[in-house]
């Protein structure tokens, strides 16, 4: 039986994280005070107790023990977990294309090794597909929690207010604040063009499954399997560049390179 990851080991084990002790440790043996040392534990069991409590770090960790399949299916179910229930419908039909398509491939010559060989590609996109929805979700969080309207009327106010003012020190502050104010405004800007852009490409995704299992149900030549693969792998890189792209926005770090598999889970 697969071990459960050791999250908190995961943590200790970051790069930043062994940088910072061991600078802190040089610092309290250059100076001969414990001080900086003691600090750093102090900031250190803080930050292994909330950072190990993430889900989308235990995610990040699981997505990199990809040999483990337990762990693999672990975090297939996390990812299904914060979706809707139209989200996961949608997911379990494009499951069973996947079952359907490597069916049709089974069929051919040698199709026992094509449909083992393809399965990773169709397992990527749909891996894709769920860290897709998950950053969709993440930016309608975003968009829906914050007060775009406030925000825009409380910008308009302040650069009244700077126009008019006298007083060159708090002319100053208040333009500052104008400036933050309006680079808050452009990101919900680029989350509401970013959104758009992800939900054609899920749609895209769909519609690309779809037409993988209209082709393999009338495919006799295995060489043109290969060519539809090709299409897959292209799609899931695109899709994972935007799921990057979305997580650099929201300050995600989660790793989203490796393909999770997919099947045998049923939505409850």
């Amino acid at each position: 039986m697969a071990k459960t990851p050791n999250y908190i080991k995961a943590a200790f084990l970051l790069p930043a994280n062994l940088v910072g002790l061991t600078t802190a440790a040089m610092s309290s043996a250059v100076t001969q005070e414990p001080l900086p040392m003691m600090v750093a534990l102090g900031v250190e069991g803080v930050y292994l107790a909330v950072l190990s409590s993430m889900k989308r770090f235990q995610r990040a960790v699981r997505a990199q023990q990809p040999d483990n399949p337990e762990a693999a299916r672990a975090a297939v179910d996390s990812l299904l977990a914060d979706l809707a229930p139209s989200q996961r419908d949608h997911y379990q039909q494009l499951v069973g294309l996947k079952e359907k398509i490597l069916a049709n491939y089974r069929k051919l010559p040698a199709g026992r090794v094509l449909a083992a060989s393809s399965e990773p590609k169709l397992d990527a996109l749909l891996t894709s597909f769920l860290r897709l929805i998950s950053a969709l979700n993440q930016y309608r969080t975003y968009l829906s929690g914050s007060d775009r309207e406030h925000l825009t009327s409380e910008v308009a106010a302040l650069e009244a207010e700077v126009a008019e003012e006298a007083n060159p020190r708090l002319k100053d502050v208040k333009g500052k604040r104008v400036e933050i104010l309006r680079k808050r405004l452009m990101r919900f800007e680029q989350a509401g063009e970013s959104r758009e852009v992800v939900s054609h490409q899920l749609a895209g995704i769909e519609d690309l499954m779809r037409l993988t299992h209209e082709q393999s149900i009338a495919i006799r030549d295995p060489e043109s399997v290969n060519r539809q693969l090709d299409v897959l792998s292209a799609e899931t890189e695109a899709t994972d560049e935007t799921v990057r792209q979305m997580e650099r926005f929201l300050d995600f770090t989660e790793e989203t390179s490796a393909p999770l598999p997919h099947g045998g889970t049923r939505v409850r």
